[in-house]
């Protein structure tokens, strides 16, 4: 069948020329084919057995052995295909740096192209080489960095968090510093130039404060944001208020989205105004190469609010999963009465599925811990998803091994964080 396709793929060792390991993404064997055939085999199967087809006749007439046979396989499944994915993203991570390198340097040709239409007419001048040789230097320094990161996106290294997704803080930051850093490097190419000594004490007055104070105040704000969104992060994560998971790879839309890939509204605004703000700035450095992009105080307050705003929602994000209450899970028609082992009970509450963690591999690594006796909770599948979990409700088994009397009754999610403990009383 296709799921044995797929598991196979990853053991067939060195058989052919594209066996195994191959990462090119053009052959069956590829890992972007491999993941891709791994995830249809695993929705095939899930929709199967959510219609009742595909069950051994041996559990068949056991609600309870059937939904732990069908959870067991899902989880099996579910693991081939998750490690397909890393697979494929760390393939896509090793292609990304030659990809950021033509995109640094078809940047240089189209600002090449831009100076050699603009000087028509006007003609060459210094500041149009100074421009040139500095994008060359940038964009220079940009694929050494990708070089020697080629294993972790290239010159995207330094702004993939710890998490594997873009970080939005780090991406900001980088941009207004590669700005500033050209743009100095601008003035200095002027500079070297220089043969009026007036001329030169013009070029060195662009530096002054005075001229930069704008941009230089946004620059160490960003920067300092950068660093501080890190620590709270991690400070967050260490006082169990904040659920992170490890995305397969990272995206462009993680600079727009949270962890779950909703759109974020601090993040978008952060990015929308930093972007405009740094084509202002870009807009006057090409007006005034003589001095550093006299960016506005209002414009720099501006992106000062939105990097507050930014920071406030990420002090708001997040939470600790919490059990609200436990009750017997009762099928219509049944009587109803006390917890006994075998019952299944239904625990409410919520932040059970951390941001991010949607996924069947990572929904199998759930576990309720009834007394002494941890309980991975079972995955029902459904047309499109899984019925349990979910992030409010779990439903799982008491186990026979539960001794009757008060039991205290946990959650840990696939983050690794437990929740609070509820206690309930199991009897004979």
């Amino acid at each position: 069948m296709a799921v044995q396709e797929a598991r196979q793929g990853a053991a067939t060792g060195a058989v052919g020329a594209h066996a195994g390991g191959c990462t090119c993404g053009d052959c069956p064997h590829g890992a972007r084919e491999g993941h891709r055939r791994a995830v249809a085999a695993f929705l095939r199967a899930r929709d199967e057995f959510a219609a009742g087809q595909g069950l051994p006749a041996g559990v068949a007439h056991s609600a309870s052995a059937s939904r732990q046979w069908v959870s067991a396989e899902l989880t099996q499944q579910a693991e081939a295909v998750a490690e397909r994915g890393r697979s494929e993203g760390e393939a896509w991570l090793a292609r990304l740096w030659l990809r950021m390198a033509c995109v640094v340097w078809g940047g240089v040709v189209a600002l090449l192209l831009a100076e050699s239409l603009t000087a028509v007419g006007a003609g060459w001048t210094s500041a149009r080489t100074a421009a040139l040789l500095a994008a060359f230097v940038v964009a220079g320094a940009l694929t050494a960095a990708s070089w020697f990161h080629r294993a972790r996106g290239g010159a995207l290294a330094p702004v993939i968090g710890e998490d594997n997704r873009m970080s939005t803080s780090r991406t900001v930051a980088a941009c207004w510093v590669l700005f500033v850093a050209y743009a100095v490097l601008l003035l200095a190419g002027r500079l070297a130039a220089a043969s009026d000594h007036a001329e030169r004490d013009a070029l060195i007055a662009g530096l002054d404060l005075a001229r930069g104070a704008g941009v230089v105040t946004v620059l160490a704000v960003v920067c300092g944001i950068a660093v501080l969104v890190r620590r709270v992060v991690g400070l967050r994560i260490l006082g169990l208020r904040l659920q992170k998971v490890p995305a397969h790879r990272p995206r462009a839309a993680d600079l727009l989205t949270d962890d779950s890939g909703r759109g974020a509204f601090a993040d978008i605004q952060y990015v929308v105004i930093s972007a405009v703000a740094l084509s202002f700035a870009a807009v006057r450095l090409a007006r005034r190469p003589d001095q550093l992009p006299d960016l506005p105080w209002g414009l720099a307050v501006v992106v000062l609010i939105s990097a507050a705003t930014y920071l406030a929602g990420k002090y708001a994000e997040g939470g600790r999963p919490v059990i609200l209450s436990v009750v017997r899970a009762r099928e219509p028609g049944d009587l109803d009465g006390p917890i006994r082992t075998g019952d299944d009970i239904e625990i409410r509450g919520t932040g059970f599925v951390p941001p991010g963690a949607q996924s069947a591999d990572r929904l199998s690594r759930m576990v309720v811990r009834i007394g002494a006796v941890d309980v991975h909770v079972p995955l029902v599948p459904v047309s499109g998803g899984f019925r349990n979990p979910t992030d409010t409700v779990l439903t799982v088994p008491v186990p026979a091994e539960v001794e009757p009397g008060s039991v205290e009754v946990q959650v840990v999610t696939a983050a690794g964080v437990a929740t609070n403990r509820c206690i309930v009383q199991v009897t004979d």
